[in-house]
């Protein structure tokens, strides 16, 4: 037998994975005469190491494709990485300031060569630990958004857009990181709740002594003011329409407008118009033809549009701008205020709504179908719930900004000649001018949102735009599993795309887990330090061990706690199921190991099949619902009750018999079971299983090419599980007795029955007397047929006795609770005497006061329970 002892899992799981992937187990292929399953990795970034997020994303869909995988199918778990663009910048800019270089320095293309670098030294981190996790992608295929395939993609669909008139490029207002110093999608603005304040400043009528009264959180913003608006419903302001203001610190002449966007109750219900630095003002300012005046240049500083303020930072020049309205006696009040402002996703700066010119996804057009496919159920979300946070995205979303003001990444494939101005659009370098000839020829600077290519991943992986056969066969892919959190930016953006550029949906089920938690419920962070490492678990404990508590009892789309507990309580497992298999294994050395078929079952075998094919049910239904954690607790329980707590207890009394033909019988079937357990848990806990199944006499390939257990009906044994369910509540029943009197467990005695259904005691006799410590078992008509002093227990169909006398001496068990009785009076007489006691009453803290009556009341009800004892006792 190749197992140890211990479980020692260091031992064999780098070694087990080694020949997984030496052999090729994990290659999916194209063949007619199966079933194709797929799931596309959530690509991680190649700045990114395996954290707790990571591991339970890659368990739930290595559970997934292992599970497809032994049903027959032909199951792909295509992997691959995410160039991410913002992130992996920031690491190469911040690798160059080590060395006192900045971009510009090294300019684009020396950038470029250090970003590869970069990539390929630490790119393949998160692949190796992803494999030490077990992970059973077929690395043949691994994938990256900025390799030749998903490049040839993004520029096919880049132009197909802009010729369909789906991608434009405007002056718009965007989402501006002055950090990073690009533009942002609305999916990558984090929004967070501050205190601030509202100024209320009046902006005079001209040639009249009236003034208009606006509020705003941003008065640095007024310098680019280019009217007021108000509500032409607004009775306040009734004849003011084309009336002009004179902007105060600016004294420039600006009109007032009415428009509907104004809301009647908000505020002085006048609102200041800035275009270029509110998405509200802007479309306002176009349906008014308003200048569109930027202020705040693209490093979070004023520009030369704020005159004296130029240079300076935007929240300085906030202060200035109110100091300064004080003192031309135009700030009316102030008023503290609390509400959200948009953070970037990556470094948490202050988020400026500026107008830019970029490029844009017309959004409208694509929306809508993608809307429909989730709502006709042709894409599920599991659980249904999520699909309104997508519903609420896709019905409000706008049109998406994909430009971004960076270096790393799938660069536009727009080009502009310089001597005519023509720009074209195209899948293959220009460098040659379409409309005039010109060699002059330059590409649009910006890069893609690395959203753009993962958009495409569950056909760009696969071929497209060639019709491949891989893409004919595994498109669309079966189901996405994935966080939460990234609902909007990558879920809703591939099955638009998907619809758009396929034609068909991207996947069928996308199956959202919630986030990993502190055992305190809180999100891990750097910042409080309560981050855990898998792969110091790992390391420590094994990866069977981490995935077993990430996914045992955890409901889809929940999140989770995770706890020393939750590890301890899988590591007990797994040494549960190694030393069970040891026991059955060591017992099936040298024996007749048959087909159960060719067995004489007794009632026990036929209860712990039954159990088996119960459970193969409950597993199987559990798994095709995505329900994973329920599975497994399921597997759990038959494994850790039925089998080892019972099942193994049940045969002891055969095992160790001296009938050789049931004895060998007896081991067919735990062989039998044992193989069965652990295909059932070889896709949450690949290595252990692997590792047991190697040893199991018979076997032949490895565990995880075998066949998923099916459900029999025929495996049914209803009658043998009425016959030991009763044996074993009988047994749990005299064991409870015991301990309730503090008798030994092996202490021998005689037990009574009274019942109709004498079968379970028949047969059942010999496990009664081994198990819970009997030596004689009656079954009599009567209770006149008992002994004078018994202890009763009652069950389903069963009255069971045990005589007390066997269990304690009655003269010594009197004088202990006699003993425990007065102690339990004097505890209540002290209590008493307090609670008695005035000054106690007046003086003490309340809750003490509530504490001492606690306790008496406590103490009065030990003290019925000892007499009561007592009184059975005395008879």
């Amino acid at each position: 037998m190749d197992m140890a002892k211990t479980y020692n899992p260091s031992e064999f799981e780098k070694e087990i994975y080694e020949e997984w992937e030496k052999n090729g187990y994990f290659k999916a292929k194209v063949d007619a005469n199966k079933l194709p399953f797929t799931i596309v990795i959530p690509p991680p970034n190649i700045t990114g190491q395996l954290h707790m997020g990571h591991a339970l994303d890659e368990t739930l869909q290595d559970t997934l494709i292992r599970f497809k995988r032994m049903q027959g199918y032909s199951a792909l778990w295509l992997p691959g990485t995410d160039h991410a663009s913002i992130a992996t910048e920031v690491k190469i800019v911040e690798q160059m300031a080590k060395e006192g270089l900045t971009k510009k320095d090294v300019g684009r293309d020396g950038f470029l060569e250090r970003a590869w670098a970069w990539k390929e030294k630490y790119g393949g981190r998160i692949i190796e630990q992803l494999k030490t996790l077990g992970s059973s992608c077929d690395w043949s295929r691994l994938a990256f958004t900025m390799d030749e395939k998903c490049s040839k993609a993004v520029k096919e669909v880049f132009v197909n857009l802009y010729e369909k008139g789906l991608i434009y490029r405007g002056d718009r207002i965007i989402n501006w990181c002055p950090d990073c110093k690009t533009a942002l999608s609305d999916a990558e603005v984090e929004y967070v709740e501050e205190d601030s304040n509202l100024w209320y400043i009046e902006y005079p009528v001209k040639d009249s002594d009236q003034f208009v009264t606006v509020a705003t959180s941003r008065p640095e913003t007024m310098l680019g003011d280019t009217a007021v608006a108000v509500n032409p419903k607004d009775k306040r302001y009734a004849g003011m329409e084309g009336k002009t203001l004179v902007l105060p610190i600016v004294n420039k002449e600006i009109p007032i407008v009415y428009d509907e966007y104004v809301e009647l109750e908000f505020g002085t219900g006048a609102v200041k118009i800035t275009p270029a630095h509110d998405p509200n003002d802007f479309e306002v300012g176009l349906r008014h033809k308003l200048e569109v005046v930027k202020v705040i240049a693209d490093d979070g500083t004023m520009n030369e549009f704020a005159g004296k303020y130029k240079g300076m930072p935007a929240l300085e020049c906030r202060k200035q701008i109110v100091e300064e309205l004080k003192s031309l006696g135009v700030l009316e009040k102030i008023e503290p205020l609390h509400h959200s402002v948009g953070h970037c996703y990556r470094c948490n700066h202050t988020v400026e709504p500026i107008v830019s010119k970029q490029w844009f996804v017309k959004m409208e057009p694509l929306a809508k179908p993608a809307i429909d496919v989730v709502r006709k159920k042709s894409v599920k979300f599991t659980p249904d719930r999520f699909s309104k946070i997508y519903f609420n995205w896709m019905e409000n979303v706008k049109d998406w900004c994909i430009s971004r003001q960076l270096w790393w990444g799938h660069r536009i494939p727009a080009y502009y000649c310089e001597d005519c101005g023509e720009m074209t659009i195209s899948k293959t370098d220009v460098t040659v001018c379409p409309k005039c000839g010109s060699t002059h020829v330059k590409q649009d600077e910006d890069v893609l949102d690395t959203w753009f290519s993962s958009a495409l991943w569950p056909f760009s992986t696969l071929g497209y735009p060639e019709k491949t056969e891989d893409l004919e066969y595994f498109y669309p892919t079966d189901v996405l599993v994935t966080g939460y959190d990234i609902i909007f930016f990558w879920v809703a953006r591939m099955i638009f795309s998907g619809l758009e550029h396929m034609k068909r949906i991207p996947f069928k089920d996308v199956l959202i887990h919630g986030l990993v938690r502190d055992a305190q419920g809180r999100k891990m962070s750097k910042s409080l330090g309560n981050g855990i490492d898998p792969t110091e678990i790992i390391a420590k404990y094994g990866a069977d061990t981490l995935r077993f508590s990430l996914i045992n009892g955890v409901a889809a789309g929940s999140d989770m706690r995770f706890s020393d507990e939750k590890i301890e309580g899988a590591r007990n497992f797994m040494n549960k199921i190694w030393n069970a298999s040891r026991f059955v294994i060591m017992n099936a050395e040298g024996k007749n190991v048959s087909s159960i078929k060719d067995c004489k079952l007794c009632a026990a075998d036929k209860w712990i099949i039954s159990k088996l094919n119960k459970t193969v049910r409950e597993v199987t239904v559990n798994m095709e619902k995505y329900e994973m954690g329920v599975a497994l607790a399921n597997l759990y329980d038959f494994v850790w009750t039925d089998f080892c707590d019972w099942y193994i207890e049940l045969t002891k009394p055969v095992l160790y018999g001296e009938d050789e033909k049931k004895r060998d019988d007896t081991i067919s079937v735990l062989t039998y079971v044992l193989g069965e357990i652990v295909k059932l848990l070889h896709p949450f806990i690949p290595f252990v299983t692997e590792k047991i199944y190697k040893s199991i006499p018979g076997v032949k390939g490895p565990l995880m090419l075998a066949d998923f257990p099916r459900y029999s009906a025929k495996m049914n044994y209803p009658n043998s599980v009425k016959e030991i369910e009763p044996v074993k509540e009988i047994i749990k029943c005299v064991r409870n007795v015991k301990a309730k009197v503090g008798a030994a467990p092996s202490k021998k005695v005689t037990l009574y029955v009274i019942t109709e259904n004498k079968r379970p005691i028949k047969n059942g006799a010999v496990y009664i007397q081994k198990l819970a410590g009997v030596e004689n078992i009656q079954v009599v008509e009567d209770k006149s047929k008992l002994p004078e002093k018994v202890v009763a227990q009652v069950i389903d169909g069963f009255e069971l006795f045990v005589p007390l006398g066997e269990l304690v001496d009655l003269e010594k068990e009197i004088e202990r609770l006699e003993k425990e009785r007065e102690t339990v009076e004097n505890e209540i007489a002290r209590a008493n005497g307090k609670l008695s006691n005035k000054g106690f009453l007046e003086k003490a803290p309340k809750n003490l006061v509530d504490s001492e009556r606690a306790k008496l009341d406590k103490y009065i009800d030990m003290r019925s329970k000892i007499m009561a004892q007592i009184k059975d006792l005395k008879g």
